[in-house]
């Protein structure tokens, strides 16, 4: 039976998805650290993580069962996805499922550090009646700066717009322009010319340290920040330099640079007790909505893959959308090197069998060849593939006998 083990919450319909098609599931509520991940992943062949668990290469070194990994959130920064690819891991994600949770999310804040409301609310529960329009604003008429202009960043832009506000966006891609937004050509210019500024990158290296004192300098006086992205994106010491100077008239922060692995955790900030300032626990997409759709479409890609080999939108191998056939399938993931096909169905041509189909796919130095056979006249051929100085993983599906299930010579280069 195939295992899998969920951590950190998951919602539940993952675990429904995964045993209804036959699954054995364990869940966890927390995070692992890099040893305990080793010790709960003997034999297990499906991990699913959220944002806190860390999928090292020495946690895909020390797992040969692996064979995919599902992160039930947008980034996958928490993986090693290199290693995972020459271990032939698989790795899915939710690059939309969360989407409207954290646009919602982004336009309350707007609109409630516009107002102030956190200051007006505090009042009150300090006993004080601090009635006043000093400092609050409408929304409507101001401009939204938005860094990052993905799913996220351009479903934002559209909202905002419905409240009246300007648009404004920033993105290193070249990306079209939704509604009246307007593209700015550095990230200089949104700055200056922004209200309100909201970061929606992805978690990649290079956006590290993205946001800094010299860019909260270059803000309109009196502007509003939000990061619901990544936490080491943004100099948290800075910006609360800029809150405390006045300069800035609140931020709302939903991502930090370190983050407790659990509910009930102790958290510290120095941004807590600021004046204007929100503070999130990562809950951007955290809505009840967002997590069944993430548990349903997560679960979905796992189950697909390691019942038919279908990759279609992992975000480490080649793509391919499969299906049931009723014939035998082998799924053959390989160094991107010449002479892979010829090899491979070389050796099926030995064995007598008769190919039914058969799709091929590349995504940089990976290869990934699915062939479909009703039957041979020779038991054997997937030993020699899975002895082919290329085989990363060799997956042996369906109706055939499973003669090699498992890493092959190139695993890990």
């Amino acid at each position: 039976m195939l295992r899998a083990l969920l951590l950190e919450n998951v919602h539940p319909v993952a675990t429904e998805i995964l045993r209804a098609s036959g699954f054995e599931v364990e869940t966890r509520p927390g995070a692992l650290d890099e040893a305990e991940l080793i010790e709960a992943l003997d034999g297990v062949h499906v991990l699913g993580i959220r944002s806190k668990t860390m999928v090292t290469r020495k946690v895909l070194e020390s797992s040969p069962h692996l064979l995919a990994v599902g992160t039930f959130s947008i980034g996958t920064n928490q993986i090693d996805l290199a290693a995972a690819s020459s271990y032939g891991v698989g790795v899915f994600n939710a690059p939309y499922s969360n989407t409207r949770s954290v646009v919602e999310l982004a336009l309350a804040e707007v609109i409630a550090l516009t107002r102030r409301l956190t200051v007006r609310d505090k009042a009150l529960h300090d006993g004080v009646w601090d009635k006043t329009a000093e400092g609050a604003h409408e929304v409507r008429g101001r401009t939204l700066g938005i860094i990052g202009y993905g799913n996220i960043g351009s479903q934002l832009s559209v909202l905002a717009e419905n409240l009246g506000m300007r648009v404004l966006f920033y993105d290193v891609s070249e990306k079209l322009a939704l509604g009246n937004a307007q593209r700015v050509a550095t990230l200089d210019e949104l700055l200056e010319r922004s209200d309100a500024v909201t970061i929606h990158v992805d978690g990649r290296a290079g956006n590290a340290g993205l946001f800094g004192a010299e860019e909260f300098a270059r803000m309109k006086p009196g502007a509003v920040f939000l990061n619901l992205s990544r936490g080491f994106v943004v100099d948290v010491e800075a910006l609360r330099e800029n809150i405390l100077a006045g300069h800035l008239g609140g931020a709302a922060v939903d991502v930090f640079p370190s983050e407790p692995k659990k509910r009930g955790d102790s958290f510290d900030s120095e941004l807590r007790g600021l004046p204007n300032v929100i503070l999130t626990p990562h809950v951007g997409g955290s809505t009840e909505e967002a997590q069944e759709a993430i548990g349903e479409f997560v679960a979905g890609k796992l189950r697909d893959y390691l019942q038919t080999g279908s990759t279609m939108l992992s975000v480490n191998l080649p793509n391919l959308q499969l299906g049931r056939t009723g014939v035998g399938r082998i799924a053959h993931l390989h160094r991107n090197v010449p002479g892979v096909l010829a090899a491979v169905n070389q050796v099926f041509a030995e064995h007598g069998a008769n190919i039914e189909g058969q799709m091929l796919a590349t995504r940089g130095e990976i290869g990934y060849v699915v062939t479909d056979i009703a039957d041979v006249t020779e038991r054997g051929a997937s030993v020699k593939l899975q002895a082919m100085e290329s085989t990363i993983r060799l997956r042996v599906l369906d109706e055939l006998p499973r003669d090699e299930y498992g890493p092959g010579p190139a695993a890990g280069l």
